[in-house]
């Protein structure tokens, strides 16, 4: 996830390391933390791998620290990477989720075409899981199931109901945007 998330922001723009860091923290919320000494080892991997180079920029004089900041940006090695990091469904299912929404802040730079694809694929991601929910309660049903399992059914049986009614929301945007083209 954090390749795609770096390597999508590469696309959109050259930044250095403390603003990718700063836009990963934004993004996976309050209670975890994407440490620098996370970020730089994978940074520094990425460059190894020739998915990004580093442009060095000197910083203000004005500042106390007077060394030289790296400014990252993607290679083209690094957007065919990031291509397949965004179309691929098949990696990472138990976290696709998490995954499938940094995608969709991405999908500008992949086609109608492919935005569909992913749409399509959520779908029945989230139809899967509505599925087995409702069969998980049938099963609980039979003796098994307290009230805190009811609660907690009813919680995940809502929780899929609600990412699919989102994701269909944004499928028939997607297709009336490409009708119209």
């Amino acid at each position: 996830m954090y390749k795609l998330i770096i390597l999508g922001f590469l696309f959109h723009q050259p930044t250095h390391g403390y603003a990718i860091a700063k836009i990963i923290n934004m993004i996976i919320g309050p209670f975890a933390k994407f440490s620098k000494g996370r970020l730089y080892p994978l940074l520094t991997k990425l460059e190894q791998e020739k998915m990004i180079e580093i442009v060095p920029i000197p910083v203000n004089v004005e500042k106390e620290n007077k060394r030289d900041q790296k400014t990252y940006c993607i290679t083209e090695k690094g957007r065919a990477h990031f291509h397949e990091l965004m179309l691929d469904t098949s990696t990472n299912l138990g976290e696709y989720q998490k995954l499938f929404w940094q995608k969709v802040a991405f999908f500008n730079y992949i086609t109608g075409e492919e935005r569909l694809y992913l749409l399509e694929h959520y779908i029945h991601y989230c139809q899967t899981h509505i599925y087995h929910d409702r069969k998980q309660t049938d099963v609980l049903k039979q003796g098994y199931m307290n009230a805190g399992s009811k609660d907690t059914a009813n919680y995940y049986k809502n929780f899929w109901q609600f990412e699919l009614s989102q994701v269909l929301e944004l499928y028939e945007r997607e297709r009336n945007t490409k009708n119209k083209e």
